[in-house]
C-alpha cells in the first residue's frame, strides 16, 4: 500500500499489522463470523495502540475522523481523548471511526461490554504519563490493563468466558505482553519508555545506559533471561486454558502460546541480546511448539 493509499484508508492501513504480530490473529481455520469480530477487536486495539505510541498512518486521517484537528493531532493524550468518546458512541450512538463502526456489529452480536476497551485505553493512556516501572508488580498491574482485556474479549467473542479460563487467559497475555517488551527494550528506550522493572535492573547491576548499547552486556543478557523466564512461567501456567476447550478455539489457543513460547525461543537463540532489534521466531518454530502443546505434552 502507497502512502497515499494509507492516508486514504486508514482502517486497512491498521488491519493490515495483523501479519506481523508475534501471534495468530484471526487465522483462516475459525468460522467466518469469529474471524471477522477478531479482527474487529484487533483493530480496536491495534489502533489505540499506534495513538498512544505517535504511530498512526500518515496523513492525520485517523485524528480528522475523530474530531481532532491537524493542529492538536500530535497531542496523544487529546487523541485518546477524542478516541475513548468514540467508543462510548459504539454503545451508544454512531462513531466516527471506520474501525469502530467495524467494532459496533461485533459488540452487539456479542453483547460486549465497554470495560475491557476503556481499560486498553488507560493503559495507553498510561504509557503516556508512566515510563518506568519500579517492581514486576507494578508492570503486572500495567499488562491487567494492556494486555489482559485482549484475551477476555477473544473469550467473550467465542462464547467461552468462565471465571477459570479469564485467570488463565491473564496469564498468557501478561506473558505475551512481557516478551514483547523484552524484544523492543531499544524501540521502547527511543519512546523512553523502559518496562523492565527498576528494582530487577539494580539486581542485576543494569543502568539506563546500558540498554542504549548496540549490543547487551552480560548483565542486560542476565536480566533479559531473568524476565523471559518469568513470562515462560506464565505461560505455562495459563497453557491448561488450551485444554479446555475443543475444536477450532483449541487451534487458536495453542497459536497464542506457542508464538509466546517460540519468541522466547528466538530471544534466548539470539543469547538474550535483543539490543541489536527484536529477536523473531521462524514460523516452523511456532508450528512445532503449537504441536506440542496440541499433544498435551508441555
Amino acid at each position: 500500500m502507497t502512502a497515499t493509499e494509507t492516508a486514504q484508508d486508514p482502517e486497512r492501513a491498521t488491519l493490515d499489522k495483523a501479519a506481523s504480530e508475534n501471534f495468530p490473529v484471526a487465522p483462516f481455520f475459525l468460522p467466518r463470523a469469529w474471524r471477522a469480530d477478531l479482527m474487529a477487536v484487533y483493530g480496536f486495539a491495534r489502533l489505540v495502540d499506534d495513538i498512544g505510541d505517535g504511530d498512526l498512518a500518515p496523513g492525520g486521517a485517523d485524528a480528522r475522523l475523530l474530531g481532532v484537528s491537524p493542529a492538536e493531532a500530535e497531542d496523544r493524550l487529546l487523541l485518546l481523548d477524542a478516541f475513548e468518546a468514540d467508543l462510548h458512541r459504539v454503545f451508544d450512538g454512531t462513531p466516527r471511526h471506520p474501525l469502530l463502526r467495524r467494532l459496533q456489529s461485533t459488540v452487539r452480536r456479542r453483547s460486549l461490554t465497554p470495560e475491557p476497551f476503556l481499560g486498553l485505553i488507560a493503559a495507553n493512556r498510561q504509557d503516556q504519563l508512566v515510563t518506568r516501572y519500579e517492581t514486576y508488580d507494578d508492570l503486572l498491574a500495567y499488562c491487567e490493563l494492556s494486555a489482559n482485556p485482549v484475551g477476555r474479549l477473544v473469550l467473550a467473542v467465542t462464547g467461552t468466558a468462565t471465571p477459570e479460563r479469564i485467570r488463565h487467559s491473564d496469564a498468557i497475555c501478561t506473558a505475551l505482553q512481557i516478551v514483547e517488551h523484552l524484544q523492543d527494550v531499544a524501540e521502547d528506550l527511543g519512546r523512553d519508555r523502559i518496562y523492565l522493572p527498576a528494582e530487577d535492573m539494580k539486581r542485576f547491576h543494569v543502568q539506563e545506559t546500558d540498554l542504549g548499547a548496540k549490543t547487551a552486556s552480560a548483565s542486560v543478557r542476565a536480566l533479559v533471561a531473568y524476565e523471559a523466564q518469568r513470562a515462560r512461567d506464565l505461560l505455562n501456567e495459563g497453557a491448561p486454558l488450551v485444554g479446555s476447550v475443543h475444536g477450532r478455539l483449541k487451534l487458536l489457543l495453542a497459536g497464542f502460546v506457542a508464538g509466546g513460547r517460540a519468541a522466547i525461543r528466538a530471544i534466548a537463540a539470539a543469547e538474550y541480546d535483543v539490543l541489536p532489534g527484536p529477536p523473531r521466531p521462524r514460523k516452523l518454530q511456532l508450528l512445532r511448539e503449537a504441536g506440542v502443546i496440541l499433544r498435551g505434552e508441555g
